[in-house]
């Protein structure tokens, strides 16, 4: 084997690999094969390929938020239909991640769970009245209660 034909052979070995691997990732993978914004209901909706509708506010989503109907309008799915791209944002989202509930990055999520504590609803207000009259939140219990297990 000459010096350069072992690279062309371990190109074709891997080139192999990786097609056998995007057409598994075709199969088991959700793929969007259209997407809009119903600026009724206020929802982006993805169209998959295997049939079922995904939608979800955008303000849940990594620049998406905030931004106008017309804006949020202007959607381009991938050729794979693997991703989401809003050209007028400079958005883009992974349809993957998308439906497994990941609407952008680490630091985006974290901030998503932040607001979702905060969120002040008359039952949190009256269940942190109620604690405070009984002189703070409960402390958390020592002692793991068991569960009979049948025999």
């Amino acid at each position: 084997m000459t010096d350069t034909k072992w690279i062309a052979d371990e190109l074709k070995r891997n080139l192999a690999r990786a097609n056998a691997s995007g057409r598994a990732a075709g199969r088991s993978e959700p793929r969007a094969t259209r997407a809009r914004y119903d600026a009724r209901n206020e929802r982006i909706v993805v169209e998959m390929k295997n049939g079922c509708v995904f939608a979800f506010p955008p303000a849940l989503a990594q620049g998406l938020a905030g931004a106008t109907p017309k804006a949020l309008g202007r959607i381009e799915v991938t050729p794979k239909g693997t991703g989401l791209h809003w050209p007028l944002l400079d958005a883009d989202l992974s349809v993957p991640d998308l439906v497994a509930g990941i609407f952008g990055s680490s630091a985006w999520m974290r901030e998503l769970g932040r607001r979702g504590g905060a969120v002040r609803s008359t039952a949190k207000a009256s269940a942190a009245r109620e604690n405070g009259r009984k002189g703070g939140r409960p402390a958390a219990s020592s002692t793991k209660r068991r569960v009979p297990v049948a025999a």
